[in-house]
C-alpha cells in the first residue's frame, strides 16, 4: 500500500510543475493525450541545464567519448537485426467487461502476486484465470482475456502511397543508432578502444499503461552512451562507469539517499546483456527505475555485422588483431532525471515568525532554471526601475538565466522564485540609488544581505563553480 504522505508530495509535485510553468499535460486543450507531457518554460530551461551538465561530463569532458545525433526515422532492417520486431513486447491483458487494456505484470505486483518477475506468459495467464481477488482498476469486475504479448514500438509508413509504402518504426532506443553508426566513427575519427559514441536524443514506446506523472510516458527522452572495450576490460570499465553514475547523480542533485542499486538476475535482463545493474529510486509512487547499465557483450554488433554483410571488426594497429568490440551502456533517462530531480529538491517550511507554510525547490544552482532574479522595489518608480534594469543587463549578459520580476509585492515575489528554484534574489531600493548596494536574498535559508552592485557578477561565479 502506498503511503498516502508520498502520494500527496506527488500530487503537490505535479501542481507546483503546471502553476509554475515546468510540465503541462500534453495536448491539455482538446482533454489531453495520456502519456504525453509538454515542458514549460522553466521544464525547459531546467531540462537543457541537465543536459548540458551531462555533456559536458560524458563528452566535452573526455578525450574518449564522440557525440552523435541520428535519425528517428531507421530502416526497419536494424530493428529486425536487433530483435526489437520480435521480440520488444510487454505482457497485455485485457478487461472482457470495460475493454481497458493493462500490463499484465504490473496488475499482478500492484496486488502483490509474488513469482511475477521472469513469469512466463502461460503462467501469468494462470494466475489472472485462478485469481478472484484480480480486479480491473476501471471498472472492479474479474473477468479476463489471456495473457498475451504486445510489441511497443510504434509503427508508421514511409512512402507518398499507402498501398505501396514500407513500414518503419519511431525508435524504441537510442543505442541501435550508435551501433549502426559505429563503424562510420571508426572511418571517420580513427578512435583507438576503449571510446565511446554518445547521444541524448528522442525514443518512443506505446506503453500499454503510461502512468506516474512523467515516469512512464510514450514519448521521451534518453543520454546514454556505448562505450566500446575489449572483452577482457569489461569488468573493469563496468565498475568505472558504475563509480561515475553515482559521481553524476551527486553533481546533478539527486537524493542518494533514496538510490538503490538492483544487480539484475539473469532470467530478468535483456537477452543482449551478460550483466545489469539497475539504479532505482524511491518515487512518492514507489521504488522504480532510475538509470540503467548493461554489459551488452557485443550482441549488437555481431547482429549488425551477420545481418549487413559489412565488416564491423576492430583492427588494433599495433598486434593487427581483428575483433568485435564490447560494449558497455549506462543509460540515463532524461525525463526521470527531471522527476527524480523535483522528487530530490522539493520542500516545505515554515520561516521564523511566519505561520503559513513555504514551497520551494532546493536546486542546485548549476541546474536550477533561473540563477536569479532581479526585482526594483517599486515597480511604479522610474528610478528604482531604471537602477534595476541596469543590474538586469549586466546579469543577464553575463549569465543568461537571469529573471526579470516586479510582479506584486516583495513577499509574493520571494514565494514566487522560491517555488521556481531560484537561488538568489536581488532587489534594488532606495538605499541603492545612494550607496549602489543591493539586497541579495538566498532561497534555502532566507538570509538577506547588502552588497555592492558591481561585485554580483563574482558573488554568483563564485557559488556556480
Amino acid at each position: 500500500m502506498k503511503d498516502n504522505t508520498e502520494e500527496n508530495k506527488m500530487e503537490k509535485i505535479i501542481s507546483l510543475c503546471k502553476r509554475r510553468g515546468f510540465i503541462f499535460p500534453g495536448s491539455e486543450l482538446y482533454g489531453g493525450l495520456a502519456g504525453t507531457w509538454d515542458y514549460g518554460p522553466f521544464g525547459v530551461a531546467l531540462k537543457k541545464n541537465i543536459e548540458n551538465l551531462w555533456w559536458k561530463k560524458f563528452v566535452d569532458g573526455r578525450e574518449d567519448m564522440f557525440g552523435l545525433e541520428s535519425a528517428i526515422l531507421m530502416n526497419s532492417k536494424i530493428w529486425e537485426a536487433s530483435g526489437h520486431v520480435a521480440g520488444f513486447t510487454d505482457p497485455l491483458v485485457e478487461c472482457k467487461n470495460c475493454k481497458s487494456r493493462f500490463r499484465a505484470d504490473q496488475v499482478l505486483e500492484s496486488l502483490g502476486k509474488t513469482g511475477v518477475a521472469g513469469a512466463t506468459i502461460e503462467q501469468m495467464s494462470a494466475k489472472f484465470k485462478s485469481g478472484q481477488d484480480i480486479v480491473c482498476p476501471s471498472c472492479g469486475k474479474r473477468d479476463w482475456t489471456d495473457v498475451r504479448q504486445y510489441n511497443m514500438m510504434f509503427k508508421t509508413q514511409i512512402g507518398a502511397v499507402e498501398e505501396t509504402s514500407d513500414t518503419i518504426y519511431l525508435r524504441p532506443e537510442n543505442a541501435q543508432a550508435m551501433f549502426v553508426n559505429y563503424k562510420n566513427v571508426m572511418d571517420s575519427i580513427h578512435p583507438k578502444l576503449p571510446f565511446g559514441i554518445a547521444q541524448i536524443g528522442r525514443a518512443f514506446r506505446n506503453e500499454i499503461t503510461p502512468r506516474d506523472f512523467t515516469f512512464r510516458t510514450r514519448e521521451f527522452n534518453l543520454m546514454e552512451f556505448e562505450y566500446f572495450v575489449r572483452e577482457s576490460d569489461w569488468e573493469k570499465y563496468f565498475d568505472y562507469w558504475r563509480e561515475e553514475i553515482l559521481e553524476w547523480m551527486d553533481l546533478v542533485g539527486i537524493d542518494k539517499e533514496l538510490v538503490h542499486e538492483l544487480e539484475v538476475l539473469p532470467e530478468d535482463r535483456a537477452h543482449y546483456s551478460k550483466r545489469t545493474i539497475d539504479f532505482e529510486f524511491d518515487f512518492p509512487f514507489g521504488r522504480k527505475e532510475l538509470y540503467g547499465l548493461a554489459y551488452r557483450t557485443n550482441f549488437d554488433l555481431t547482429k549488425h555485422q551477420e545481418e549487413s554483410g559489412v565488416t564491423l571488426e576492430y583492427l588494433d594497429e599495433e598486434t593487427r588483431e581483428k575483433f568485435i568490440p564490447h560494449a558497455i551502456e549506462p543509460s540515463f533517462g532524461l525525463d526521470r532525471t527531471i522527476l527524480a530531480l523535483l522528487v530530490s529538491a522539493y520542500r516545505e517550511d515554515v520561516a521564523p515568525g511566519a505561520t503559513d507554510i513555504r514551497t520551494y525547490l532546493k536546486f542546485d544552482p548549476k541546474v536550477a532554471p533561473v540563477i536569479c532574479a532581479v526585482s526594483p522595489l517599486l515597480k511604479n518608480k522610474p528610478e528604482l526601475v531604471e537602477k534595476a534594469r541596469e543590474v538586469f543587463g549586466i546579469l543577464k549578459t553575463e549569465f543568461g538565466r537571469v529573471m526579470w520580476d516586479d510582479n506584486g509585492n516583495i513577499g509574493k515575489r520571494y514565494r514566487r522564485q522560491d517555488e521556481i528554484g531560484t537561488p538568489w534574489c536581488i532587489v534594488i531600493d532606495f538605499d541603492t540609488l545612494e550607496d549602489d548596494t543591493v539586497t541579495v536574498r538566498e532561497r534555502d535559508s532566507g538570509h538577506q544581505e547588502r552588497l555592492p552592485a558591481s561585485s554580483l557578477v563574482s558573488y554568483i561565479k563564485d557559488r556556480l563553480s
